[in-house]
């Protein structure tokens, strides 16, 4: 390849940009042609190509990828110190072909129509609107946990396996689909990831491959939460790129089973992030609330807790501060802040179909 060429791919990252800005604030015309258009033809394809492999070819890619730059700097870094500018145009144009590359293959999910409005959802919700929403989280977390352990003071342990939490996840969606059409999923390319240990001392549940199109679920992670997580992973493959948005798919999907640890995982999920609101609010009313739940039901939060705390490390700000940019250089203002704002979605959600 010629430097003329090189120069082109890597200055080509500059209109790229602004198309992808200019089309991303017309969100009707990304929803209408690219999230129902042309990326579920894209998603099925690779969930075809790569599903069936027992292992994750994304995970693989990648590696291989590291290993070869690494390599390639350690051989080369004569040559690269003394021509730093053919180096730095070399990085631009592998970031040019990889911008151009995400944005077809997932990236453009990032502009299209809110899930609240294809929902049908209120834009907004009042603070007492919250704490009934809660209080009613609260009752059904406490009645679940007490159905699965009969003793209010008992941690509930998932009996299951990681693999058939996955399995039991693709029935929600089966389940989820009959109720909104939205969420259908076929063709599943499902897969605990090779970097387990790496996204947990990141700080990571998961993530999905936008170039292989491959959920890839931290399994690490307890099962206390490993249901919720596996249906984030798959709302992301199916062209949700918004966190609080696939936190929430997480949590519908999860609610939807028909298994009752499903619905205990769940209930106890969207009970965290409304508790974790009010607490922001109003921590007297917040300590209120969470003296109402089941001491088992305390527990299992606190077994999260000490696993996350388990994991701390002084990178671990580094990696979220990273994340935090890349979310908000993709149309999310509030960057990691962004995943909290599934309260707004679980509480106008439930005042729509209120909980039982």
């Amino acid at each position: 390849m010629n430097n003329r060429l090189k120069n082109g791919i890597a200055l080509s990252i500059i209109p790229q940009i602004i198309i992808v800005k200019w089309l991303g604030s017309y969100p009707e015309l990304i929803e209408n042609y690219y999230s129902k258009g042309l990326y579920p033809f894209i998603s099925k394809l690779y969930r075809l190509v790569f599903g069936w492999l027992p292992f994750s070819m994304g995970d693989l890619i990648y590696a291989i990828l590291i290993i070869f730059a690494i390599c390639y700097i350690i051989a080369n870094r004569n040559r690269i110190i003394k021509n730093l500018k053919l180096f730095f145009r070399d990085i631009a144009m592998i970031l040019s072909v990889a911008y151009f590359t995400f944005h077809i293959m997932w990236g453009f999910n990032y502009y299209r129509i809110p899930l609240s409005q294809q929902l049908g959802l209120k834009d907004s919700y009042t603070n007492n609107e919250l704490i009934i929403f809660t209080e009613k989280l609260i009752e059904r977390t406490n009645e679940l946990q007490y159905k699965i352990t009969s003793d209010t003071s008992q941690i509930v342990k998932i009996p299951y396996s990681q693999k058939e939490i996955m399995q039991k996840t693709l029935e929600g969606y089966s389940e989820l689909e009959t109720k909104f059409a939205l969420f259908s999923y076929k063709n599943p390319s499902l897969k605990k990831s090779t970097f387990s240990t790496a996204l947990t001392y990141m700080g990571y549940g998961g993530y999905l491959n936008p170039f292989t199109n491959e959920a890839q679920v931290n399994a690490k992670i307890p099962n206390f939460r490993f249901p919720v997580i596996t249906g984030h992973e798959i709302g992301h493959q199916i062209g949700y790129s918004a966190e609080n948005e696939v936190n929430f798919i997480g949590y519908i999907v999860t609610a939807h089973n028909k298994d009752l640890y499903f619905n205990y995982s769940a209930s106890a999920y969207a009970l965290s992030y409304s508790l974790s609101e009010i607490k922001l609010k109003d921590e007297t009313k917040f300590h209120e609330l969470y003296s109402r739940l089941n001491r088992g039901v305390q527990k299992n939060y606190e077994e999260l807790n000490k696993f996350w705390m388990g994991y701390q490390n002084p990178l671990e700000p580094i990696f979220k501060a990273i994340f935090n940019s890349f979310l908000k250089a993709n149309n999310q203002e509030q960057g990691i802040k962004s995943y909290g704002q599934i309260v707004a979605l679980l509480v106008t959600y439930h005042m729509k179909y209120p909980i039982e």
